[in-house]
């Protein structure tokens, strides 16, 4: 893989990150739980470390660090923000709307390592990946005790 190729798969995980990072953010405003506000502030502050170590890799590698989120991920808050105004939000919903977000990212990560990238890349993208492995499996488990 050429360095233009693996800057653009972590530009894509950047844009994950960032889009998870403003998901979290916006679920934290919608809980009436404490303890899940909690949660999702965790989670968000996750997700920005990780953009930020993806950031400086990019940087490493000589290319131009995304900085933003993805249009995609906008719509789907936009989504959220429309289904909420129509019907209230309860924990169980937002919960599932969190995991449905950190199915996204699993993909995403997937698909990053399926390319060749160099070594220190390829070490942060399967540590985050287990990183988001292991938020998605919170996040369900907590969606669970809500049912």
């Amino acid at each position: 893989m050429t360095t233009d190729r693996a800057i653009s798969v972590l530009n894509d995980l950047i844009e994950t990150s960032k889009d998870g990072e403003k998901g979290f953010r916006k679920c934290a405003e919608d809980t009436s739980s404490p303890d899940l506000r909690q949660v999702f502030l965790e989670a968000a502050s996750h997700c920005q470390t990780s953009a930020q170590e993806l950031q400086d890799e990019v940087a490493a590698l000589g290319g131009s660090p995304e900085e933003g989120g993805s249009v995609s991920g906008a719509i789907h808050r936009g989504w959220i923000d429309l289904k909420s105004s129509i019907k209230p939000r309860d924990n169980l919903a937002i919960l599932e709307e969190c995991e449905r977000g950190e199915d996204f990212a699993k993909h995403r990560y997937e698909e990053a390592l399926s390319k060749d990238m160099p070594d220190t890349a390829r070490t942060i993208v399967q540590r985050q990946h287990r990183g988001v492995i292991a938020n998605h499996d919170r996040i369900r488990d907590l969606r669970n005790s809500y049912r």
